[in-house]
């Protein structure tokens, strides 16, 4: 019965750029993805909360493989803080818990921005996904025991303040390395400038390679789905999925014959000679002819295989 289920997937092999509306987690976007697809394998690459929306980069088939790529990548948020509250969990979801009559100006907010920018410290929200001694601390925070997370090193590459729309909501946007909590920075700034504040809108633009240009609605795929019944991905579909390698477009990228690609494939590693072999080391994207092969890395003039890729009988 198994088989037969498996057997009526889609292999499908690429990206899809949701543009994840709000009120659903990224699982259950990817749910409803599943039954419009019908694919062997998917996953996503980087959680966003049910009250953001956005670009949530969907993996399908071998691109599965390159994830971990797409969720290191640079993210881009734009986001409204609503000052003079605090909220148990930094965003409209918690209760308020503090309040403050203090409304910051334009020339103040622009004033700590820099603070918050470059390599900084933030400690984590309470009801995030972070682990404490195995749990959780969301659940530990919703089961009422109070979480004490400990200050991580982020990176901030820029924080803009986008417009004061009145006294009590300011508009950022941010670009930032992986770990960034955008309610973190949203409650800091709000105690910098002696007060309290808490995001009441997140959207993400970009992840890495992927951009908001790229994004597709949720929606927009439902109804294609619709005037398709089963059929899943189908000739419909396919403009929207991106090649595998997108996600790799920051990694250096090594041509090698063919002869060289059935041997990585084998798991077997490729002596690099000659003027044309690489002078660095570390990470590289193999292709031959064009098509992707693996991910492989440099190490004392030979090439080893790490992740093998199998899209020619797709």
């Amino acid at each position: 019965m198994a088989r037969r289920k498996k057997a009526n997937r889609n292999r499908i092999d690429g990206w899809l750029v949701l543009d994840k509306p709000v009120g659903l987690t990224s699982n259950e976007a990817l749910t409803r993805l599943k039954k419009i697809f019908h694919p062997e394998k998917v996953g996503h690459a980087g959680t966003l909360d049910p009250l953001a929306s956005g670009c949530l980069p969907i993996a399908f088939g071998e691109a599965t493989k390159t994830v971990s790529f797409a969720m290191d990548g640079r993210k881009v948020y734009r986001f409204t803080v609503r000052w003079g509250e605090a909220t148990a969990s930094d965003d409209t979801e918690g209760e308020v818990t503090a309040t403050s009559d203090v409304r910051p100006s334009r020339d103040s907010i622009l004033a700590v921005l820099p603070a918050f920018t470059g390599t900084i410290l933030q400690v984590p929200p309470k009801f995030s996904a972070i682990k404490v001694e195995g749990a959780r601390a969301y659940d530990l925070a919703r089961e009422g025991e109070e979480v004490e997370l400990d200050a991580r090193e982020i990176d901030v590459h820029r924080l803009d303040l986008v417009e004061c729309p009145d006294a009590d909501h300011a508009v950022f946007e941010a670009e930032c390395g992986k770990g960034t909590y955008v309610r973190a920075l949203a409650r800091d700034l709000g105690l910098r400038l002696g007060t309290l504040g808490h995001v009441t809108h997140l959207r993400r633009l970009l992840v890495g390679p992927f951009a908001e240009e790229d994004m597709i609605p949720l929606e927009t795929l439902e109804d294609l789905g619709q005037c398709a019944p089963g059929a899943g991905l189908g000739e419909v579909h396919a403009p929207f999925i991106m090649p595998v390698q997108t996600a790799l477009d920051d990694i250096p990228a090594l041509a090698v014959s063919r002869q060289d690609a059935a041997r990585l494939r084998q798991g077997q590693g490729v002596l690099l000679r000659g003027r044309d072999a690489p002078a660095f080391t570390g990470p590289v994207c193999v292709t031959a002819q064009g098509e992707l092969v693996a991910l492989g890395e440099v190490e004392r003039g030979e090439l080893l295989p790490r992740r093998v890729f199998h899209l020619a009988d797709r």
